[in-house]
């Protein structure tokens, strides 16, 4: 039962491993969908930055006119007021007044025209790119919808084997499993090693006494290595191989063959004695 149960803690760590691999996956996804984004991403700051000037740019426009039109209406209350004054001192003040208001109308007038054509400028650049970032979204959208669709069923995978790992504990031995979840908690993905051939532990190949061994083999109780803290279970039986027949059959038909050339070179020899003795007997009769 205790070996079985053994048997029963390499699944579970066959499990989490399956798991724990599923997991991974799931994080490789993050940097794919980074990296095929990218190119829309790059395009979209850089369209929403552009609006933002535009829209900076179209506020400022709208301010000038606003204070070109409020300086138009200022220089025409000083013309209609110089005809007005009564004395040169009130005309010189009101004279250099006008001046200074046409002098920041021009400047208004100046800066509105310059600002007018970046407006411009920077409407044929939003879209520009607002065509570029369109174009990239089209090749984005189906790289991002197969990557969604199998990262959902690396997901599903996942949720798949928590399941079984869930129903296939329910079964476990409590304590085994209690010494087992702590050894992974450490940080772990290997909690329990078979010996080698040699008897070592196959996580960190120190050495197990020989009575340990035999402990292990047995399966008689838990036993955990003393350098590496993992459990130690036996190794799994090797299949035969069922090539042996097949030698034995090669060996057979050599044995055959010697057998067989052993008979034709004894039937040789007798023709040979059987030619000599007729040969001899002839020369007798001549005589």
């Amino acid at each position: 039962m205790t070996q079985q149960r053994r048997t029963g803690l390499k699944e579970l760590q066959k499990l989490d491993g399956s798991i724990n691999d599923a997991r991974d996956r799931i994080g490789t996804f993050d940097p794919l969908f980074e990296e095929i984004e990218e190119p829309a991403l790059m395009l979209e700051s850089e369209l929403g930055t552009s609006r933002t000037r535009l829209k900076e740019m179209k506020l400022e426009s709208r301010r000038l006119e606003t204070s070109s039109d409020e300086r138009r209406e200022r220089v025409k209350k000083l013309e209609e007021r110089i005809g007005s004054v009564r004395n040169l001192r009130e005309e010189s003040a009101v004279t250099t007044e006008l001046e200074m208001v046409k002098r920041a109308l021009e400047n208004d007038e100046t800066e509105a025209l310059t600002l007018i054509d970046q407006v411009r400028k920077g409407e044929e650049r939003v879209t520009e790119l607002e065509e570029a970032y369109k174009e990239a979204s089209d090749i984005v959208e189906p790289k991002k919808e197969a990557l969604l669709a199998e990262r959902e069923e690396v997901r599903s995978e996942l949720s798949r084997l928590e399941k079984e790992r869930e129903s296939f504990t329910a079964a476990m031995d409590p304590g085994e499993l209690r010494i087992y979840e702590a050894i992974r908690g450490g940080g772990r993905r290997r909690a329990i090693a078979e010996l080698t051939a040699d008897g070592a532990c196959a996580n960190c190949f120190s050495v197990v006494p020989l009575q340990l061994q035999n402990v292990i083999r047995h399966g008689d109780r838990l036993i955990r290595c003393e350098a590496c803290g993992v459990i130690l279970a036996a190794a799994e039986p090797v299949e035969e191989s069922t090539e042996g027949p097949a030698d034995d059959e090669v060996i057979t038909n050599e044995e055959s063959e010697v057998d067989a050339n052993e008979e034709l070179s004894s039937e040789e020899v007798t023709d040979d004695i059987e030619e000599e003795a007729s040969g001899v007997d002839g020369g007798d009769e001549e005589g």
